[in-house]
């Protein structure tokens, strides 16, 4: 996914924060179903939708309102918002591919990880883009494409995807972080709002690439099981 290199450091946290996050998807899945062990599928997925749109909101916020405590001021704050950024992706990453450990759509690789995160966190736009790149409707693109389609393929949407997912968490993140930055508590304001709408797209996103959540849990020795 060669580009220029700017964009190509936003990709590169992208990478970090897929490499990061999904040795623990399934583990984030575990602590839901200790908190309702009677939970459905259906059920954990509501949960982990309430829980990272609550972490993510308050992350920004956070971040955004540090502009506004006095001895701190708006220099801190851009420091911090940078390195929010690398938390948003976390944060959205972990919850992209716990959804996608519950549906059992394989994400084992590398490209398929980057279709996934990349894809959901787009939105509709993401949805369009692997629509059109694999000439594939795009309802449940999550199970057509991403779990069926051979890595060599998934590059070719990756590259597609990869171009639109700099324009909305380059060029775009980096008005949201001077909107951080801003003081007497505006910062709190627009970081709190510019990640819950990042947080609420991500779930609509998530909801129409996988479909409706399995009835059941897999049996035992099954995956998740």
């Amino acid at each position: 996914m060669a580009t220029e290199a700017p964009g190509q450091r936003v990709l590169d946290l992208l990478d970090k924060a897929i490499g990061v996050q999904a040795p623990l998807a399934r583990g984030n899945i575990a602590r839901a179903r200790r908190r309702n062990p009677d939970a459905t599928p259906a059920e954990v997925i509501r949960d982990l939708e309430r829980t990272y749109v609550r972490a993510l909101t308050g992350a920004g916020a956070a971040v955004g309102g540090t502009a506004a405590v006095p001895g701190i001021g708006t220099g801190v704050a851009l420091s911090l918002s940078a390195g929010e950024s690398l938390t948003t992706l976390g944060v959205s990453s972990l919850f992209v591919l716990s959804l996608a450990e519950i549906h059992g759509v394989p994400v084992d690789e590398l490209e398929r990880r980057r279709t996934i995160v990349m894809g959901i966190m787009l939105g509709e736009t993401g949805s369009a883009t692997v629509a059109k790149a694999a000439g594939r409707t795009g309802r449940d693109w999550g199970r057509q494409v991403v779990g069926r389609l051979p890595a060599q393929a998934l590059r070719r949407i990756n590259k597609a995807l990869a171009k639109r997912f700099i324009a909305r968490y380059g060029t775009r993140q980096a008005a949201v972080v001077l909107g951080r930055a801003a003081p007497f508590g505006i910062g709190a304001v627009i970081g709190g709002s510019a990640n819950a709408a990042i947080a609420t797209a991500t779930v609509r996103a998530g909801r129409r690439a996988f479909g409706p959540p399995p009835e059941t849990w897999p049996e035992p020795g099954d995956p998740l099981g």
